[in-house]
């Protein structure tokens, strides 16, 4: 992990983008009381540190209804670091995998999965999860209407 610290407008600034990314340096200057020189220099070093992945576009759902959003969670055979390892190293080769989760209980993967149809999901389960060989237990979720979706993280000063 990156050992570089974090100060109070560099989470203001990475808060602000995560809600509205298309901000220019001169509107986070102005929402900061800061020079756009020093937001540029700013933003410009959270993304070569990693902090800033990608800038992209969120769709309303609703107007793309044929696309069935499925959670997935997944329970391994084998739980040690090379099968872990293994496992997510395949699944994140899926194209309908959307966010792949190590988790802690019962199961260890949760899959956030998008497909087109009930014949695509099929595919995905029994042709591709299903074959993999550690897999012992799958058990998914459709969403039927998303309520809420904020992709923003609640970020704190770790100074």
């Amino acid at each position: 992990m990156d050992n570089t610290i974090l100060d109070r407008i560099d989470l203001d600034i990475l808060c602000l983008l995560q809600k509205d990314a298309r901000l220019t340096n001169k509107e986070l200057a102005v929402k900061l009381h800061k020079g756009p020189s020093t937001i540029f220099e700013r933003v410009n070093r959270l993304k070569d540190k990693g902090f800033i992945k990608e800038n992209v576009a969120i769709i309303d759902l609703e107007k793309f209804n044929y696309l069935w959003i499925t959670f997935t969670l997944v329970q391994l055979k084998d739980h040690s670091g090379e099968a872990l390892s293994a496992f997510q190293n395949e699944v994140i080769r899926f194209s309908e995998v959307m966010e792949c989760y190590h988790t802690t209980g019962t199961f260890d993967y949760l899959l956030k999965i998008v497909v087109s149809d009930m014949t695509s999901y099929n595919e995905i389960i029994v042709e591709k999860l299903a074959n993999l060989k550690n897999v012992g237990g799958l058990q998914s979720c459709f969403v039927v209407k998303e309520a809420k979706r904020d992709l923003a993280y609640p970020l704190k000063n770790r100074v």
